[in-house]
């Protein structure tokens, strides 16, 4: 008789998991990125586990999308709210219900701090799981993100199931150069936005954690549609290679400045707010180039914007001096909300633009209940346009700073906090 999942003792336990990986692994190396969900579930039942479904978020960040597998049977989409499963990965949280045959348990599915979607595990076995066992089943599901993430450069599988409509081919361009939306360590979370999910044309973001120093790039091309797009990833790129040239602030500003002119020497150009964080000082530095201002929250209230003397959009070749760089120091819990214009110029049902007191307010709000940059940022697209609290007349792009806030703990789950 076959030993159950919550009776095992934790050393068996863990060598029984740890052989799982170990053929996942071995079995991955030359599978296609359809064949993953059949993998990992035929060797999740060698610990126990009857039944394993993976779901995907949808660009929109509405729904949960079940992927096809020898589980997944005649299961439909999951609304982010109402669902046990939505809940899973709106809070980050493991979730454990009873069935008639045994328990089913959700898991978030997590690369890093970047939120994939859920894992739903069926375990045949009424009894309460204990919490190496539970501790078992995170580590299953981060590493099962991990080959998702891994799987997904090769393929269009998991791309097209996490769209529900048509997307432009300047989305497809933008889509494609950003970074992941979510990026995490000790010092700092960072959440990003990019809207319309499939209709985006000049706006773009990008980070990247280099050592001490958080850099961070926030754009706007001229224009919408391919054009404005083309012209926003040429800058993203240049932006890049000034990064990894080790070019300062300043020199990075001319830099993207000249080459924009140079590729797009008729009327294309990009307002941008290039920033850099150390995060273990605090120390913020940026530069505005044509941008709307930063808005920083301290103690969980909207204190100011991050004002400083504007440069000229980049691509014009107006600047005659040097960028003004702004600087701040920022304090532990601090909240910084880097964005483009499209969110504040959205129209309220009366006609009302958005405004930044209005983002303000609702940044505010969300830091008062305590949620982390990813979830209050997919709470303002879901304000905005979900339940028509403003209505997009231009792209939407932000990006949600958060320095020593603790938040870190509300984008992963229990069991890695409690190592």
């Amino acid at each position: 008789m076959t030993t159950a999942i919550s009776e095992m003792p934790e050393d068996e336990l863990a060598s029984a998991a740890g052989l799982a990986l170990l053929e996942v692994l071995r079995r991955t190396h030359l599978s296609a990125a359809h064949d993953l969900s059949t993998v990992v579930a035929e060797e999740a039942r060698t610990i126990g586990i009857a039944g394993l479904v993976m779901y995907l978020v949808n660009l929109e960040q509405t729904e949960l999308i079940p992927v096809p597998g020898p589980d997944t049977g005649e299961r439909e989409p999951l609304s982010l709210g109402g669902t046990v499963g939505g809940r899973s990965y709106t809070g980050g949280t493991i979730l454990d219900t009873v069935t008639n045959s045994g328990r089913r348990v959700w898991l978030p599915l997590l690369d890093g701090t970047e939120r994939l979607g859920v894992v739903e595990l069926l375990i045949d076995d009424p009894d309460e799981l204990p919490e190496h066992v539970v501790a078992i089943l995170e580590r299953y599901a981060h590493f099962v993100a991990g080959l998702i993430v891994t799987k997904d450069p090769y393929s269009d599988v998991f791309e097209l199931l996490r769209r529900s409509q048509r997307m432009t081919t300047a989305t497809e361009l933008m889509r494609d150069m950003v970074p992941p939306t979510t990026i995490a360590t000790d010092d700092f979370v960072l959440g990003t936005m990019l809207e319309p999910a499939y209709d985006v044309g000049g706006d773009a973001y990008d980070y990247a954690l280099n050592h001490e120093i958080l850099h961070l790039g926030i754009f706007d091309g001229v224009g919408h549609g391919l054009a404005a797009a083309g012209v926003s990833t040429f800058a993203l790129s240049a932006y890049r290679h000034a990064r990894r040239t080790a070019q300062d602030l300043p020199a990075t500003y001319a830099a993207i400045d000249a080459e924009v002119a140079e590729q797009y020497p008729t009327s294309r150009y990009v307002t941008a707010c290039l920033a850099q964080l150390d995060v273990t000082t605090g120390h913020l530095r940026w530069i505005s180039a044509g941008h709307p201002a930063p808005l920083l929250l301290r103690r969980g209230r909207f204190v100011k914007e991050l004002g400083v003397h504007p440069s000229p959009p980049m691509g014009l070749l107006f600047a005659n001096r040097p960028p003004v760089i702004g600087q701040e120091a920022l304090e532990p819990g601090d909240m910084v909300l880097f964005y483009t214009d499209g969110l504040t110029e959205s129209r309220r049902p009366d006609g009302r633009l958005f405004t930044t007191e209005r983002l303000a307010e609702f940044i505010e709000r969300q830091a008062g209940s305590g949620e982390a940059a990813p979830e209050t940022l997919r709470r303002l697209r879901e304000a905005i346009i979900e339940r028509g609290e403003g209505t997009l007349r231009d792209d939407a792009t932000a990006m949600l700073l958060e320095w020593r806030r603790g938040a870190q703990e509300r984008v992963l789950p229990e069991t890695v906090l409690a190592d």
